[in-house]
């Protein structure tokens, strides 16, 4: 009897075809893996991709030096679990080197990645970046083609993208030209969590419930850290949460759930109207032009 094929096998093989693609057109492309659930995707696709071989291209993170323990660690321990190899471009780097320099020492980093991405891929001579941003979470991603151009700079312009007709996709660059590869670009918050409750992935414990101390700033659930003490008008709650996206501890907010399971998460995001990034990315609750500004900068 022949199968039907779920949504999740559609955009699964979409998802591989264009991993292919990029393999096959790139010469030296590079997956940006950070330990967070849409990047754990593209691990998934990747080795049904390329298996039993090693992945032709090495794993890349944008580390702000700020980022949850939690998530380095599951990173690290993925990686090794894999044996693949994975390049740790370092924001603090930049920092020493000059390229960024912050305003003030507690100034968000997230918006200066991009000029760490730029020296990474420059340093070394990527032609290709393998992202895992989908277009349900914000408006900037939406206007992104699944191989998105950047020129000689880095920069992308919305109004200088290719046609991708029948799937057909170009990933041919000039030398110092890039290309932004988004293979999960169809798939919703709801598409990823069902596809780790599928392939029974692991994932960095935060994403579930769990206890911790928080203040409520803005509307907005704030965990408290070393990197994000509380005011001293504050009231610090010790509250269960878990988080929907992880990334910069200064521009990641926890959302209070009680959902400890994958099958509890898949429950709640269906019964949600607030977008991932809206309610928990806060330096995108700034400006709705922020993400896109930071795009045509050289941003993920």
């Amino acid at each position: 009897m022949k199968k039907l094929l779920t949504h999740l096998d559609w955009l699964e093989s979409e998802a591989i075809h264009i991993m292919r693609e990029v393999a096959g057109q790139c010469s030296n492309p590079v997956l940006l893996f950070s330990g967070g659930k849409d990047s754990l995707c593209l691990l998934r696709i990747a080795e049904k991709a390329f298996r039993p071989g090693r992945f032709p291209f090495p794993l890349m993170h944008i580390d702000t030096g700020h980022n949850y323990p939690e998530v380095i660690n599951f990173r690290d321990e993925k990686v090794n679990e894999l044996g693949e190899r994975l390049i740790v471009a370092s924001l603090e780097e930049s920092m020493k080197k000059g390229s960024v320099v912050l305003k003030t020492d507690d100034e968000p980093r997230n918006k200066y990645q991009s000029i760490t991405l730029l020296e990474a891929i420059s340093e070394n001579k990527f032609d290709c970046c393998i992202g895992g941003a989908r277009r349900d979470e914000e408006k900037a991603r939406a206007k992104e083609r699944i191989m998105s151009f950047r020129d000689e700079f880095g920069q992308w312009d919305p109004k200088n993208q290719r046609p991708e007709l029948w799937d057909i996709y170009n990933a041919k660059v000039h030398n110092e030209e890039n290309i932004r590869a988004f293979p999960i670009s169809n798939w919703t918050e709801m598409d990823v969590w069902q596809y780790i409750e599928r392939e029974n992935l692991s994932l960095p414990n935060i994403y579930f419930a769990h206890k911790r101390e928080i203040v409520r700033r803005n509307n907005t659930i704030v965990p408290i850290t070393n990197v994000t003490p509380a005011k001293s008008n504050e009231i610090i709650e010790n509250i269960t949460v878990r988080f929907r996206t992880v990334g910069d501890i200064t521009c990641t907010a926890p959302v209070e759930s009680n959902a400890d399971t994958v099958e509890k998460i898949i429950l709640e995001t269906a019964s949600t109207s607030i977008s991932e990034r809206g309610e928990t990315r806060l330096d995108d609750q700034v400006s709705e032009a922020s993400m896109e500004q930071r795009k045509k900068e050289g941003y993920f």
